[in-house]
């Protein structure tokens, strides 16, 4: 493997970002970042100023993000998550850059009953989903070097997740209700770093699915979370009708793996990346505990 060309990590500090921030220093990968205020996505000129000639790889961890925000507030998803990647796209392109960009699972309509393959038909479930997926249409468009990694389920030890919202929750309450009618992939955003850089690695280009292996539902995964956290916490498990949402979710959007495991070799299962995880937020807790008696 030759050496990696320069590095643009774009929102380094979000959920995602973190995570390729301490994949790039533990590899001791040199890297610059790009982030608000000086970086908005949705101006030309100041994209201009970071896809530099001499970028060679432009990794982009900046979306909007907020699912049930974006029913009401589409124009500024679309804004955010569709044109601002052409504009990127289109830099990328003037500067000979490879973009990573991150999709999603919502770009699906979300009723299938196997694996959704890479080049199934785009068909989103929600706003989100339209805008997300009006990105991957830019970057296509512009026809710049790209690898567009469609994930789901996004979790780590950092940040606002799934996992950290249900130990929070196991612990303060006795019991707590999750829906079991909605099934997918897991994914922890390590993981997701991890196998992004090992497809940069190995030359992957076009589009492909990461995620954590196997499939749950948000109730399965939360019984594995609130038994780490707190096993007095009962999870009950409950329909959607029975925790409406503004933004509809898929029932089913499990992602297919198979191309991207031919590439880097099979995905650790998401009992495997959710104990790890569990592990790191239960060090940092003991810590903190250990600190506050000091």
């Amino acid at each position: 493997m030759s050496a990696l060309p320069t590095i643009l990590l774009i929102a380094p500090n979000g959920m995602l970002g973190t995570a390729w921030r301490k994949l790039l220093i533990a590899k001791d990968i040199p890297y610059r970042t790009a982030a608000l205020p000086e970086f908005d996505i949705t101006d030309p000129n100041a994209i201009a100023k970071f896809v530099t000639p001499d970028i060679g790889v432009v990794i982009n961890c900046c979306a909007y993000t907020n699912v049930d925000g974006a029913e009401e507030s589409e124009e500024i998803a679309t804004l955010v998550n569709g044109t601002g990647v052409g504009y990127l796209a289109q830099a990328c392109k003037q500067a000979d850059a490879l973009l990573i960009h991150y999709s999603t699972d919502y770009v699906f309509n979300g009723v299938a009953t196997e694996p959704y393959k890479v080049d199934g038909p785009i068909e989103p479930c929600n706003a989100y989903g339209r805008s997300k997926a009006e990105g991957e249409k830019e970057i296509r468009e512009h026809d710049c070097q790209h690898l567009i990694l469609r994930t789901s389920w996004l979790y780590a030890p950092w940040a606002k997740n799934f996992v950290l919202t249900i130990s929070k929750y196991a612990k303060e309450r006795d019991s707590l209700k999750v829906v079991n009618d909605q099934h997918g992939r897991p994914t922890s955003v390590e993981h997701l770093a991890a196998t992004s850089l090992k497809l940069i690695e190995e030359g992957a280009r076009g589009t492909l699915h990461v995620t954590d292996g196997g499939q749950c539902s948000w109730y399965d995964f939360a019984v594995v979370i609130a038994e780490h956290a707190n096993p007095a916490c009962k999870v009950v498990p409950c329909t959607s009708a029975e925790y409406p949402l503004p933004a509809l979710r898929p029932k089913y959007s499990v992602l297919d793996l198979g191309p991207t495991e031919a590439i880097v070799g099979k995905m650790p299962d998401w009992h495997e990346n959710l104990n790890n995880v569990l592990n790191q937020i239960g060090h940092k807790e003991a810590q903190e505990v250990q600190q506050k008696a000091s």
